[in-house]
């Protein structure tokens, strides 16, 4: 994933290297694309962290889960939200953890398989924190 829109191994803006020349960005209009966390099975692991710098917002997101799938708003069109703020193509974004995409046809993949009797567990913890920001006078 070097070199790709997909490295976000550095910190830089979400939208930064989101070519539309890509092929995978094409498709999905942005990113709505999974992520596999490296970790052990079942621990508890930070599978993001953004920074907001003009706000100094950080939202840390950790999880159990083995994969994280990152939307950045490829259908709002238009949508009216809250106080009759409208929302347009990439106004927000969402990391949902998950297990991946299409697990159940692909036997490499953590299974998603729950059977009678057995129980499943998960936990996920988005930590909103503030970082000081000097703003300018």
């Amino acid at each position: 994933m070097e070199d790709t829109p997909f490295d976000f191994r550095e910190p830089h803006k979400i939208g930064e290297f989101m070519h539309p020349d890509h092929p995978q960005i094409a498709i999905a209009g942005g990113y709505d694309h999974n992520f596999v966390l490296i970790g052990q099975k079942g621990s508890m692991k930070l599978a993001a962290a953004v920074f907001e710098p003009t706000t100094g917002r950080i939202l840390n997101v950790a999880t159990t889960e083995p994969g994280l799938q990152f939307y950045s708003g490829n259908f709002l069109d238009g949508l009216k939200g809250r106080g009759g703020v409208i929302y347009n193509k990439h106004a927000g974004f969402c990391l949902e953890t998950q297990h991946f995409p299409d697990s159940p046809n692909h036997p490499n993949f953590p299974s998603v398989t729950l059977k009678p009797g057995e129980k499943y567990e998960s936990t996920t913890i988005y930590k909103f924190l503030l970082k000081f920001v000097e703003l300018d006078q």
